[in-house]
């Protein structure tokens, strides 16, 4: 998801416009989880960026979008620019549990 979210409705207060971009936000991120994961992969990394531009976001963790969405809010600027790519990910102790198993089978 490569969006940019306008903060300057007519008819809605700027709050609910923030309120309403980060369930978006979260509702995708539960859309995404729930996908189905490749053989070998225990979960879904999720690369994400948050700025007023696309020129000008910084990475930042999937825990911390909303703060940084409020962050960009007080810069007052007319809309905030979000990036957020989902990737297969391994856990590094798993790998290393699974190698061990293979090595105690042989």
């Amino acid at each position: 998801m490569k969006k940019n979210f306008s903060l300057t409705e007519t008819n809605k207060k700027q709050d609910r416009v923030v309120e309403a971009i980060k369930y978006e936000i979260n509702k995708y991120l539960a859309r995404e989880r729930r996908k189905t994961l490749p053989e070998g992969v225990d979960y879904w990394e999720f690369q994400c960026k948050v700025g007023a531009q696309d020129t000008s976001a910084k990475t930042v963790h999937s825990n911390e979008i909303s703060k940084s969405i409020d962050e960009v809010v007080l810069q007052n600027v007319p809309s905030v620019y979000i990036e957020i790519l989902a990737k297969a990910g391994v856990h590094s102790k798993k790998r290393v549990r699974a190698a061990a198993r293979e090595e105690d089978e042989e």
